[in-house]
């Protein structure tokens, strides 16, 4: 790598403030006579798309694997499974002449409306976090960076550009920053990409505290910052925070501006050298990685069809599936022919083929008589003949095939879904067929959840295929004919309607301003402490074989938080095929000073096991595992006491528990002050040590007080304390009159310096 420090010696200052912001819509602009070379970025969560012309910010671009979603790949819960597409994703890259593709994308699905689910992994920090990790390293393995997105907070596209995200710390920190944070702390991204909301407040392109504070200061993050394209408002005023590359470019006004602060000296060129000494370290490290090779098309079709039958889940299954081979197939829906596999926007991947559902599914039928109808229109109209022509074909055929998509004018990026339905024509279809037809099968398309109560309990089976890639009419028909064992599971809740949904309340705001009430209480969390019911449960997902678990374990019942402890457990196949098996471990937290969750996410493991096989699963819990984040001490704790390990099929399924007993290692200072409640004082260990001759005398001038005797005078004392035990301290202490040895305020100040030393 060139001496990089040399090389900022001799540039001048309008060539730093060029580095900082995009030569074109794809590149970073180089200095030719420094052989400083232009970084290329491309779009490329689940597929590269690079447009022939960097300039360019139109959809074309040149062909690629598109895989599926991360909606869908996270069903997969399948580490290895995302390190290979990751691999497969550089490879491509590396082909098209890409050094940094944009992604992953790792915010939190807060609501089910958001147009760009699709793009996203769970509404679980722990699950995303771990599949990022995963994507990341196969990508950066090969020599490709990645871009870490959208940092931080956004969760919907109704107004994503101006909305203010207003979130206390403690969710932040535990909901909407993990996945961020373990992707970067254990991955480390080349680059991370700001969103364009403002949190707080803030854009967070102008954030330090996002970008510098916790992402460099904290975290450690060691490539540069780069803008959502067009999020930067003041140019100035993002470099100062921490964000280095604006996109995308050219925007001569904006490099002006960064010269013109650096000569009137509003900007520190020591803070303009950084910017550019971050983007240089990742400009170089990606010119190490020879560009242009060709990639093996072939084999990542073929991987793109094993990820996709990996992620696709099999919502519910009276036994008709798997199918037979033979007999007479009606296959209804426009979505078998044309298949839907991929979202609308910046993500949209010029795949190098797209397998037909309807294609694939005759190759695995055998001599079945397979008849088809598009079923439902491309548009929203209502067309009856279509339905009727399909009730005809189903109920003259054994076994009906709905495929079902959710079309673009309901689900994109840019803007959000109205609600959780599907169209109203095909609701219709499905209700129309599967009464004509009780051996109904519906496949779904779509990428993110959608209510089913008009019309599942009709449908003897129900297989999410998710956006499924380039290779999913293949996988779809391979899960069906029982080729693949059904292994996904959800990785978000399925809620019976929209107003159930934990963020309903509260979105999308108003007055430029979104709300997020429900806090640390999103998705399976907030389900779970309200005992919502809900249509399929996080983590769900059915098999063509069982599962038994057994001997639920700990390495230690009592241990130290800095120690964790390992859960262990024998899963067993107790079915007649081979099958994979996603099992999920939870933490309940039996007593906390904050409201907790009732449980919450935290380990997994994906094993493999043949009919009868039995295999040892071994999950380790760390500190994190059983801590929450204390806004006033802001950090994180693990509280001394009991927390119950819950191991299951899903988060509504649990198969075992073990209670274990944390002690607590952390020496916390004392949070009390002036206006600390009697209640604080006595749940502070050091607090009721100080306070405790005064409070004896409290206690003894209370019973003076209460002229009752026995139980009744017992029961008036309780009452009273239920009361006192809210009032401030020094406010308590004026009550008590003349018997005190000095004024209130004076004596909680003497108590407080006590307390703190």
């Amino acid at each position: 790598m060139p001496q990089i420090e040399a090389i900022i010696a001799q540039m001048t200052l309008p060539e730093k403030a060029a580095l900082c912001t995009g030569a074109t819509a794809w590149t970073t602009t180089p200095v030719e006579r420094l052989a400083v070379p232009e970084l290329f970025v491309a779009d490329g969560p689940h597929g590269v798309r690079r447009v022939p012309d960097a300039a360019s910010m139109a959809i074309g671009a040149l062909p690629a694997t598109c895989f599926p979603t991360a909606s869908a790949t996270a069903c997969s819960w399948d580490r290895t499974l995302l390190q290979r597409m990751g691999q497969a994703l550089a490879a491509e890259a590396i082909a098209l002449g890409v050094d940094v593709l944009l992604g992953p994308g790792v915010n939190m699905k807060r609501t089910p409306v958001c147009g760009r689910n699709f793009e996203y992994f769970s509404e679980d920090p722990y699950l995303a976090g771990e599949l990022a990790v995963s994507l990341i390293d196969g990508i950066q393995s090969r020599g490709v960076g990645t871009s870490l997105k959208h940092y931080a907070a956004n969760n919907q596209e109704e107004q994503r550009m101006t909305i203010s995200a207003e979130v206390d710390q403690r969710t932040l920190r535990e909901i909407y920053l993990p996945a961020f944070e373990a992707a970067v702390t254990r991955a480390q991204p080349w680059t991370v990409m700001c969103s364009y909301n403002r949190i707080n407040g803030v854009y967070a392109s102008e954030d330090r505290w996002l970008l510098t504070d916790i992402l460099r200061d904290e975290w450690g993050f060691e490539g540069f910052v780069v803008s959502d394209w067009t999020a930067v408002h003041d140019r100035v005023a993002a470099l100062q925070a921490g964000l280095d590359l604006e996109m995308p470019g050219p925007r001569p006004r904006r490099v002006q501006a960064v010269i013109d602060a650096v000569a009137l000296g509003e900007l520190a060129e020591a803070t303009l050298d950084e910017a550019v000494r971050r983007i240089l370290r990742i400009v170089f490290r990606a010119a190490e990685t020879p560009k242009g090779a060709g990639f093996d098309a072939a084999s990542h079709h073929a991987l793109a069809r094993q990820i996709a039958a990996d992620s696709m889940v099999l919502l519910k299954n009276d036994g008709i599936l798997p199918l037979a081979q033979g007999g007479r197939i009606a296959v209804i829906g426009r979505a078998a022919r044309q298949a839907h596999f991929q979202g609308g926007g910046s993500s949209h991947i010029n795949a190098t083929r797209v397998d037909v559902p309807l294609d694939e599914l005759a190759l695995l039928a055998g001599d079945a008589q397979i008849t088809f109808c598009a079923g439902y229109p491309e548009d929203d109209s209502s067309q009856p003949a279509l339905i009727a022509e399909a009730v005809a074909a189903a109920q003259a055929a054994d076994v009906a095939l709905l495929y079902v998509a959710l079309p673009t004018f309901k689900e994109s990026e840019g803007y959000d879904r109205a609600d959780l339905e599907l169209t109203r024509h095909q609701v219709a279809l499905i209700q129309a067929v599967t009464a004509a037809q009780p051996r109904s099968v519906v496949i779904l398309n779509n990428g993110s959840a959608i209510a089913m109560s008009d019309w599942i309990d009709g449908a003897a089976a129900v297989l999410e295929g998710w956006m499924m890639g380039q290779a999913g009419g293949g996988a779809i028909a391979d899960l069906l004919f029982g080729v693949v064992n059904p292994s996904g599971k959800l990785a978000e809740t399925f809620p019976l309607r929209l107003a159930d949904t934990p963020a309903y309340l509260n979105y999308p705001g108003e007055g430029g301003k979104v709300r997020y009430g429900e806090g640390v209480f999103i998705g399976y969390r907030g389900y779970d402490a309200r005992e919502q019911p809900v249509l399929f449960p996080f983590g769900h997902g059915l098999s063509y074989t069982t599962f038994q678990y057994s001997a639920p374990r700990v390495s230690s019942q009592t241990f130290r938080d800095v120690d964790g402890l390992v859960v262990a457990f024998e899963v067993t196949n107790t079915g007649a095929v081979a099958g994979q098996e996603i099992a999920q471990v939870y933490v309940h937290d039996c007593a906390a000073s904050v409201q907790r969750p009732p449980k919450e996410l935290k380990g997994f493991a994906k094993v493999a096991l043949q009919p009868g096989e039995t295999q040892t699963v071994a999950i380790p819990l760390d500190f994190r595992a059983f801590a929450f984040f204390h806004p006033g001490y802001g950090r994180w704790v693990a509280e001394a006491g009991e927390f119950d390990i819950l191991v299951g099929a899903s988060s509504a399924d649990l198969r075992g528990a073990v209670r274990v007993t944390l002690q607590s290692t952390a020496a916390l200072p004392s949070l009390l002050g002036p206006m600390s409640t009697l209640s604080e004082w006595l749940e502070d260990p050091a607090g009721r040590a100080a306070l405790e001759p005064i409070y004896q005398q409290a206690m003894a001038a209370m019973a003076a007080s209460v002229g009752s005797d026995g139980e009744e005078r017992a029961a008036e004392e309780a009452a009273a304390m239920v009361f006192l035990a809210q009032v401030p301290l020094v406010d308590l202490l004026e009550f008590m009159g003349d018997g005190l040895p000095a004024a209130p305020a004076a004596l909680v100040q003497g108590l407080l310096h006590q307390v703190h030393g």
